[in-house]
């Protein structure tokens, strides 16, 4: 890939324009706010800084953090001035096409010719709009979610002139915002306000048909969906005004009748009001029968139209409801749960009220009471590299046992085929793998099911295995965040490449359990004892350099260096010396920390909550572990630190089944539910050493 774009300029400082340049910032892009007067880049400004400010005090940012955003938005007054070195120019003005389209007239004046024009467009046809910008080559679609500065989910909509360089730097600039990306086909509506809207305009026309009261339809869409706010509660919050422009530009750009604003929703615009939801909101069976059926129909006939258009896969809608609505399952899903014939039935009998201009695809209708099969990992061959990607940034790529079955036929896959050198695993969106399913082990647990953690933990280290022993060089792209067993994924890979966003963590012995994929085998015989202790019994964050000096990370490049080294490490082949045993940087502070610190000789002290002799406890890098040990669950601690204990004396396959062997041991305390259950629950465990 070329260059990455690292200069954005945001045209247009309004709530959503504000919003990607805060976020743009917040990543370390440098970043231009424009608009045509200096009182629209003040009042920009001003918006961003009182989203930092409450972001101080949440505690998300320091003050010394809030002013390197700030310090990377500069703003401008006039779209003439953008600056010609712009990487990428983001439009976010009104949703109007020819006030688009004479911005991106002047933009084409003012930017050099390598700079790629965007317009954040939630209706407007992206083909339109990049003819009109003379550069329609270097020019996307993008729709951000409100507010973009929290919202992770955006849909990238290629031009068909688009060439595939530029589609590919603004997938990575998103990626790089930690945004779930879903690339998607220039139809009305793109993927989520493609069934979206319709859901909210026939929550309306229920309404109109005196099914239920505003408040019942809610409270029954809430049940239905599992969601925490209704269709009406949802539009008195983003504006009715929203909704009606939305639903009639769908019904009139997809020739639906069905789609035309509903009359009750077009007087409360006119005159200017919102929804009365106060009304007394219990609802009988039978309302909730009527009022559910119909809004799952209208849902799960869009999503079917959307997958049978091309316009995404059934994954990319799942995740566009997930993340951008924040739906506790996708469309796909809700059909799974229900049954697909089940929502055929809902689908079919919509149809039958909807009436022209919309039909429920024959791929839905024949797929009887199969469910749907979803895929979360993709593989790509080119040039004798397979590139793995895990595809779950909704759940941060979370492993599940779909996933571990997946990712192992994918990586046999790339083992048995010929042409293949080199494989790289990656994770869709911001993180690597941020870890197991902790909801699984919980579950499990409660079920007296142990046994099946211990299957599942075993299929993932009979994947790991398949890549410790891989006749090809493998690459870990960990240039996000990789957590607990997505860390330990990586560490069975040759080599792991790290940029600036790289984060490193074994969260287990703060969780109740021990890490149980290579956690307490593959980081000692990389960095020795003594750092592996700092890194898993500690559960130290670990950024990328330190990752880097502990020898964790191998190779530490900057964003736009990731394919080269890839394409150099392909080509020199397998390490000399997989597991060296020492940091990387022993000379480094924490490695040399590390290694007085965790000796064997304080380990006593330290498994006893004591600070070892020699060390003032209240100096802050000592303070510091003894604080992070007293919050571990104490039969974790003492059995990830045996396990460490035994790398010294064991081969790597004996340590590794001395891990599965604990398994039962440790799910079966009371601390290993209490732990796990915290994390889920969003408190702090309190361990009873049971």
């Amino acid at each position: 890939m070329a260059q990455p774009i690292q200069r954005v300029a945001v045209v247009g400082a309004g709530n959503m324009g504000s919003g990607i340049a805060q976020k743009s910032a917040q990543e370390e892009f440098d970043v231009q706010m424009v608009d045509r007067e200096l009182q629209w880049v003040e009042r920009g400004q001003s918006i961003i800084a009182n989203f930092l400010e409450e972001a101080v005090e949440r505690r998300i940012f320091s003050p010394a953090q809030v002013e390197a955003i700030q310090g990377r938005i500069s703003g401008v007054v006039g779209v003439e001035n953008t600056a010609e070195n712009t990487d990428l120019v983001i439009e976010a003005v009104f949703e109007d096409f020819d006030v688009k389209t004479a911005v991106f007239n002047t933009l084409d004046e003012a930017c050099g010719e390598d700079t790629i024009l965007a317009s954040n467009t939630s209706s407007l046809s992206v083909n339109a709009l990049a003819e009109a910008t003379g550069r329609a080559d270097r020019f996307v679609g993008l729709h951000f979610f409100y507010h973009p500065a929290k919202n992770r989910l955006v849909e990238v909509i290629p031009a068909k002139a688009s060439s595939q360089a530029t589609i590919d730097k603004v997938v990575q600039y998103c990626k790089m915002l930690g945004k779930v990306v879903i690339v998607c086909a220039d139809r009305p509506g793109f993927v989520v306000n493609r069934f979206f809207v319709p859901w909210l305009n026939e929550a309306c026309l229920l309404l109109e048909e005196g099914a239920a009261n505003a408040a019942q339809i809610d409270a029954i869409a809430c049940k239905a969906f599992r969601i925490g706010l209704g269709p009406f509660g949802l539009m008195n919050l983003t504006g009715p005004p929203i909704a009606l422009h939305s639903t009639d530009y769908l019904a009139e750009q997809l020739n639906t009748p069905r789609y035309v604003g509903a009359s009750n929703l077009r007087s409360l615009v006119e005159a200017n009001e919102q929804w009365d939801i106060s009304e007394d909101a219990t609802y009988s069976e039978e309302q909730y029968t009527a009022v559910a059926e119909r809004l799952l129909g209208v849902v799960f006939g869009v999503a079917a139209q959307i997958v049978e258009e091309d316009i995404c896969s059934m994954e990319d809608v799942d995740r566009g409801a997930k993340v951008g609505l924040r739906w506790a399952r996708g469309p796909f899903e809700l059909m799974n749960k229900i049954g697909v014939d089940e929502a055929c039935r809902m689908a079919k009998a919509y149809a039958a009220v909807a009436g022209e201009g919309w039909t429920v695809p024959s791929f839905f209708a024949s797929q009887g009471g199969a469910a749907w099969d979803f895929s979360y990992v993709d593989s790509v061959v080119s040039n004798g590299v397979a590139t793995v990607t895990i595809n779950r940034p909704e759940a941060m790529n979370a492993l599940n046992v779909v996933v571990v079955n997946q990712l192992t036929a994918a990586i046999q896959a790339a083992n048995a085929n010929a042409e293949v050198h080199t494989i790289v695993l990656d994770g869709a969106g911001k993180a690597f793998v941020a870890g197991a399913d902790v909801k699984f082990f919980v579950d499990k647990i409660r079920a007296d099911s142990i046994p099946e953690i211990y299957d599942f933990t075993a299929e993932g280290h009979d994947l790991l295995n398949l890549l410790e022993t891989s006749p090809k060089t493998t690459v870990a792209l960990t240039t996000g965040l990789a957590l607990g067993g997505g860390l330990e994924l990586a560490l069975a890979c040759d080599y792991r490449i790290g940029t600036r966003r790289t984060q490193f963590r074994f969260p287990e012995t703060s969780i109740g359990i021990y890490p149980g994929l290579g956690g307490s085998q593959r980081p000692a015989r990389i960095c020795g004892i003594p750092a592996a202790r700092w890194a898993v019994l500690a559960g130290n964050f670990m950024n990328a350099q330190t990752a880097t000096d502990l020898g964790l990370v191998t190779h530490l490049v900057d964003v736009a260096g990731v394919d080269e080294c890839i394409a150099a490490l392909a080509k020199s082949g397998k390490p000399e010396q997989k597991y060296p045993g020492q940091p990387a940087n022993p000379s480094s502070s924490v490695a040399s920390f590390a290694a007085s610190f965790f000796s064997d000789a304080n380990m006593s002290s330290l498994m006893n909550g004591e600070c070892p002799e020699g060390f003032d406890p209240e100096e802050k890098m000592v303070a510091r572990q003894i604080k992070s040990l007293s919050f571990t669950a104490p039969i974790g601690l003492k059995m990830a630190s045996d396990l460490i204990d035994a790398t010294a004396s064991t081969s790597l396959k004996d340590g590794l089944q001395l891990e599965l062997d604990g398994l039962h041991t440790i799910f079966s305390t009371k601390d290993a539910l209490e732990g796990l259950s915290a994390l889920i629950e969003n408190r702090r465990p309190t361990y009873t050493n049971e």
